[in-house]
């Protein structure tokens, strides 16, 4: 039997989540579509009508500044600003429909964790336990001049964001009994005491008395995402994500970062391959050959290079203002740009990549690998990834807004689940967010997870 293909819609509530400068593109609706309801309404429809798992937001808290020194060209571009909180959207959207997630990254720098939790157990409450969690540790300095938190080093981001999760798991893993609401009028007790508990952690990083302020949800945790591929990501990863979001080039390097994955399952103790690789990807589809290379041509041209450039020196840390197209890549001298040197490198080896090249690649979905034909070789190319490359699914990077997912659903959809990839239907009955990854009647971690093994001492 094939195996089944799971599916994100990748969002972002601003105007350019990726592909910078499609705002101009008469066809994109998300200016001003990103400040509408209704708009995000259409989105999580349309990802429902196509049987997706969930509708992903990612999210930043500061301002890409790092090209030429200045936020300018960030701003100029609307490189993911302006930008609003997607979470606020959860409750509506859930209400709009009957059977989609909800997942929203949310950052362990910027936030305490008794808030946090509070907030994913309310959001789980509210959308009738639909609502995941997109765990990062985040890097923008402009974030911590806007107070929101400390800028740590890499790997201490992830230390300290290993006792954050731990925090979390506490409060709702073991603060609350299932029963602990009694609604016992003879003895005017509408919460048992003695049923709920503090859980008074005091770590390296964090002093958190509890009790958890939510009873305990559906999910009780979260569906739990993470994003990262750092050894030091992958790490935190197989301890505490059930969903990975992964960039590899080809499925020859997912390949490889799956056996690294599952190695490190069983290395946290997990089940190899409880955890789901979600590879993001591009997707440019249309009937006829005709018609695709108008529509790529199409997009192209409302590029926006010096966006997709602050975008990239965001993420990097890298200043690229001062490169010429003819600059090879493997020329550069800093650590960081020799890493990405490699990474464009390995998607084919036989070019010399000049930085022109790595600029006209990242017009359409930034760094992630773009999938441009018809409906039978896009389903064929997403076989291959899941086949040959050992993921699970993909988060759908939009090209433009709703136009992307509404192509993927019309005509990719459709000739996935001819050939069995994708479901045809949801669960019968309500299934949370959990189930629609891991199956029927899990609505809960298991018990080789980390969230089911932390303790409190007694109050």
């Amino acid at each position: 039997m094939s195996k089944r293909i799971l599916m994100n819609a990748f969002s972002q509530c601003c105007p350019t989540p990726q592909s910078e400068g499609q705002w101009k593109n008469p066809r994109d609706r998300s200016v001003p579509g990103f400040n509408d309801p209704e708009f995000w309404i259409d989105l999580a429809k349309t990802a429902e009508r196509g049987k997706f798992e969930s509708l992903f937001f990612a999210d930043i808290h500061g301002v890409y500044d790092v090209y030429a020194g200045s936020m300018d060209a960030g701003i100029r571009h609307g490189v993911q600003v302006p930008g609003n909180e997607p979470t606020i959207l959860f409750p509506l959207l859930a209400r709009e429909t009957k059977h989609l997630g909800f997942i929203s990254t949310y950052s362990t720098t910027y936030f305490e964790p008794f808030l946090t939790a509070k907030l994913f157990s309310s959001l789980d409450h509210f959308t009738g336990g639909r609502v995941g969690w997109n765990i990062v540790t985040s890097y923008l300095s402009s974030a911590q001049r806007n107070g929101l938190g400390e800028l740590m080093e890499h790997d201490a981001r992830y230390d300290k964001a290993d006792e954050y999760m731990d925090v979390c798991y506490k409060l709702w893993e073991c603060s609350w009994d299932e029963d602990a609401v009694v609604f016992d009028h003879a003895n005017d007790t509408l919460v048992d005491p003695s049923r709920v508990r503090k859980i008074s952690h005091t770590g390296e990083h964090y002093a958190v008395e509890g009790p958890h302020m939510c009873t305990p949800t559906l999910q009780r945790t979260p569906f739990l995402i993470q994003a990262g591929q750092s050894p030091r990501g992958f790490a935190f990863g197989a301890q505490h994500a059930e969903g990975l979001f992964v960039l590899f080039q080809n499925p020859a390097k997912a390949r490889a970062g799956e056996k690294t994955v599952r190695e490190l399952e069983s290395a946290a103790g997990r089940d190899p391959g409880s955890i789901k690789l979600m590879q993001g990807i591009g997707v440019v589809v249309a009937e006829t050959e005709r018609e695709l290379t108008q529509k790529l041509e199409r997009y192209k041209s409302y590029a926006a290079i010096e966006g997709l450039l602050a975008l990239f020196g965001g993420w990097t840390g890298l200043d690229l203002s001062n490169f010429k197209p003819e600059d090879t890549m493997d020329a550069f001298e800093s650590n960081q740009m020799q890493h990405f040197s490699s990474f464009f490198a390995e998607i084919d080896p036989d070019r010399v990549w000049t930085f022109a090249d790595m600029c006209d690649y990242m017009k359409l979905a930034a760094i992630s690998p773009l999938i441009s034909g018809t409906p039978d070789r896009v389903a064929d190319e997403l076989e291959r990834w899941v086949d040959e490359g050992g993921v699970d699914g993909f988060n759908l990077i939009p090209v433009i807004q709703p136009g992307t997912l509404e192509d993927f659903v019309d005509l990719v959809v459709p000739e996935l689940q001819r050939r069995g990839r994708m479901r045809t239907a949801y669960p019968t009955g309500p299934a949370t967010l959990r189930e629609l990854y891991a199956g029927e009647g899990k609505a809960r971690l298991g018990p080789d997870h980390r969230a089911r093994n932390v303790t409190i001492s007694p109050s």
